[in-house]
């Protein structure tokens, strides 16, 4: 599924300015991580509109990267997060960074990893049962 990378400056205000764009243009956040510097944030973002919220931060003069990502269901129970990481641990494949997601599947919980390979990734979860999410799962109907 696809990602926005967010660069946001460090300064009171800017997050919600970004955050303002989205909503003006009805694109809804089912994901989201921030890390930042002194000087600046790195605001990850997945969306239901992910085109649509690219064209719309860019014409606000904002910067923004498109990347892929996988959201993979997890048990929701005590060692689901080991179990999925295992596997990738297994075929080799290394985290780059992780966060949760909002999913709604009963009695799972879901995160979003970014990975070395992502090809390699998406072929183990799916010999292993791992349900993923797709970029249509998050688009409206």
């Amino acid at each position: 599924m696809k990602q926005l990378s967010v660069f946001v400056e460090n300064k009171v205000g800017r997050l919600s300015a970004v955050l303002e764009v989205l909503r003006k243009n009805n694109i809804d956040i089912s994901a989201l991580s921030l890390a930042d510097t002194s000087e600046y944030g790195i605001l990850r973002l997945v969306v239901d509109k992910p085109d649509e919220a690219i064209t719309a931060l860019r014409e606000e003069g904002v910067m923004v990267k498109c990347t892929q990502v996988i959201a993979a269901a997890m048990d929701d129970a005590p060692g689901g997060l080991a179990h999925l990481l295992a596997l990738l641990t297994d075929a080799n494949v290394g985290i780059e960074y992780m966060y949760a997601f909002i999913g709604k599947a009963e009695g799972k919980a879901w995160t979003v990893l970014r990975v070395d390979d992502i090809d390699i990734a998406t072929e183990v979860f799916m010999k292993n049962g791992i349900a993923m999410h797709d970029d249509h799962d998050n688009y409206r109907k």
